[in-house]
């Protein structure tokens, strides 16, 4: 497939195979360093050849955006060309929400279903074996409605691989037509959790993490968060998400270059782990919540926000210092 998108003379077979191969949409701006290292990233997961790659590139939000916004299609380009992507480049700014959103919506319509990247995001090696083996596996299970490739830094149990939990992601996830379908940009119901506590404290995952005022914010139109609508939307329908035991991506949004939903502490894992060889995936038969793994989450949520918990902080600081180290390195390994 030319890497300007457009299928030209290709013929039925490589169009009918395009189509059956699973999509995986990577969601670029004007982060020209973090463009390269999420590629590379894909580059070298294992069953690339298993998923086709769509690439978006949103257009500049202001006039200064243009020159990086440009470094950016350049290098999406050269890649489009190695993975035989399909490249979106869109003349308007959309903005993160409506780009990925849109984005999901026509590839849930094309493929019925989809795996999301976006550009400030290192995958590790085994990231699409799980997302397509998670796909397949829970294709038909109603109640599951996402696959999440990222997990809190928590150390959990040796087995299992992945877990159930009623929560939601933005970071690394794949879902299908039939569970995207309930995203609503109206967030129908919402007034609900404004006046009563109990669903209030579900939401928050038993006060663990403010996602209510999160809610309240994008109602009040004071942040552009699709992923808190989604949230919304998965908590109303009781829906569940799996998640890996370790995660599977690693976030390095946190350098105010970009947009992102969460916590810097969230963010605090070892890169090498991240990026460590393949390995196989153990899924669970029943769909339910582990409820060990979830009260681990909760307990992690409520630590990272306590700004009074001084050995949190200062461990953080030691494991965020690090991850930056980490990230010059490959900045500097993977310049051009």
């Amino acid at each position: 497939m030319p890497a300007n998108g457009e299928l030209g003379n290709t013929g039925m077979t490589e169009a009918t195979t395009q189509k059956q191969k699973t999509p995986v949409a990577v969601f670029l701006f004007n982060r020209p360093a973090h463009t390269r290292l999420v590629l590379d990233s894909l580059s070298h997961c294992s069953r690339l050849d298993d998923c086709s790659v769509h690439i978006y590139c949103d257009g500049p939000k202001r006039p200064e955006d243009s020159a990086d916004a440009a470094a950016v299609r350049e290098i999406a380009r050269d890649w489009a060309s190695r993975f035989d992507a399909q490249m979106i480049e869109r003349e308007m700014n959309l903005g993160l929400a409506r780009s990925i959103t849109n984005g999901v919506s026509e590839l849930c319509e094309s493929h019925g279903r989809v795996i999301v990247v976006e550009d400030d995001f290192l995958l590790s090696p085994s990231f699409l074996d799980y997302m397509l083996t998670a796909l397949d596996r829970y294709a038909d299970e109603p109640n599951v409605y996402q696959v999440s490739g990222y997990m809190f830094p928590i150390r959990h149990s040796a087995k299992p691989d992945a877990f159930f939990l009623p929560l939601t992601t933005t970071w690394g996830w794949a879902t299908w037509s039939r569970a995207w379908r309930i995203f609503n940009w109206e967030a129908e119901n919402a007034q609900d959790l404004l006046h009563d506590s109990e669903l209030r404290r579900r939401f928050n995952l038993n006060n663990a993490y403010p996602y209510a005022e999160m809610l309240e914010g994008k109602l009040a139109g004071e942040n552009d968060s699709w992923g808190i609508l989604f949230w919304w939307a998965v908590f109303r329908a009781n829906g569940l998400v799996l998640h890996p035991r370790k995660s599977l991506v690693w976030n390095g949004g946190f350098d105010e270059t970009g947009t992102h939903c969460g916590d810097q502490a969230w963010s605090n894992q070892s890169l090498a782990e991240i990026r460590a060889a393949t390995r196989s995936f153990v899924l669970p038969d029943k769909v339910a919540v582990d409820e060990l793994a979830f009260r681990k989450v909760v307990r992690f949520l409520r630590a990272a926000q306590s700004e009074g918990n001084l050995i949190e902080r200062i461990r953080r600081r030691i494991l965020q210092r690090r991850a930056r180290q980490e990230e010059r390195r490959l900045h500097v390994n993977n310049a051009p």
